[in-house]
């Protein structure tokens, strides 16, 4: 089931608001082509403009950290399976394929840009989590971004072409519920999620950051995309590292050039682009 509201400042605001007087069923979604005060990572904004990209907002009835550390893997793994049908012809008509990776952990990009993010918030009544809602944004049709975002891309600029945004909705929420039974089968679900992942193989460089080790907050994750500037940055060194892992937690396990390995959580670690 989902529903279309006309305007809203966020989705994940609307539907976690309204979660708590009404009883919406599992992958029940809510979606808008004119989002005013879209919320991105780490408490940024979402640049949309309206009429030309996908904001929308899914809930899933989870009770358990486990399940929702798993929705960090499952949800941008649907997203890009629902997009690789579209197999990207370029402007000048040639076809490029495999483009879309997930950026850890759960950025979509293309190439070395970002199409989309992904921000879920878990929803804690008394000492269990009650429901998760995730908000999804992609950018489609919009061609210039006013922003100062330092990478965005959408799938007009590369291609030249016009989609149709409400068919990319309910691909999504198809694939995330084609997924579903993976919430309990990690295995299967990491090995999947890993083969998507940006930067897969090879050394690239990164930059620790000072942060706490766990939010505090009732957000238990958020994407990260922050300045190479920020604060906590400038006291550490870029470092070479390969991806070795990701473990049950999301943490993502980097392996340096001597082989040392270091695991971290959201937002204490950054690739450098």
């Amino acid at each position: 089931m989902k529903l279309y509201i006309e305007e809203t400042a966020s989705t994940n605001t609307w539907l976690m608001t309204h979660c708590r007087e009404e009883a919406y069923p599992n992958l029940y979604t809510v979606y808008t082509f004119r989002q005013t005060a879209g919320r991105g990572q780490a408490g940024n904004g979402w640049e949309s403009e309206p009429g030309n990209n996908l904001s929308f907002s899914t809930l899933f009835h989870i009770s358990t950290i486990e399940q929702a550390s798993r929705l960090n893997l499952l949800v941008p793994l649907a997203v890009v399976r629902a997009l690789d049908p579209l197999q990207l012809p370029l402007k000048g008509g040639e076809s490029r394929t495999d483009a879309f990776t997930i950026k850890w952990p759960n950025d979509i990009y293309l190439g070395d840009k970002k199409l989309a993010g992904i921000l879920n918030e878990n929803v804690i009544i008394g000492n269990r989590i009650a429901y998760a809602v995730t908000g999804i944004g992609v950018n489609v049709n919009q061609e210039v971004f006013r922003s100062g975002a330092p990478n965005p891309v959408s799938l007009k600029q590369i291609t030249g072409k016009t989609y149709e945004l409400e068919p990319m909705i309910d691909a999504i929420v198809a694939e995330m519920e084609r997924l579903m039974p993976l919430l309990h089968d990690f295995a299967a679900l990491k090995q999947a999620y890993m083969a998507q992942l940006y930067r897969r193989t090879g050394f690239y460089p990164y930059v620790e950051r000072d942060v706490s080790v766990e939010p505090t907050s009732i957000v238990l994750s958020r994407p990260t995309d922050t300045p190479a500037t920020a604060e906590g940055e400038l006291k550490h060194q870029p470092f070479l590292a390969e991806i070795a892992d990701v473990d049950e937690f999301g943490r993502l396990v980097l392996k340096r050039e001597d082989g040392t390995k270091r695991t971290y959580h959201f937002k204490q670690v950054r690739f450098v682009l």
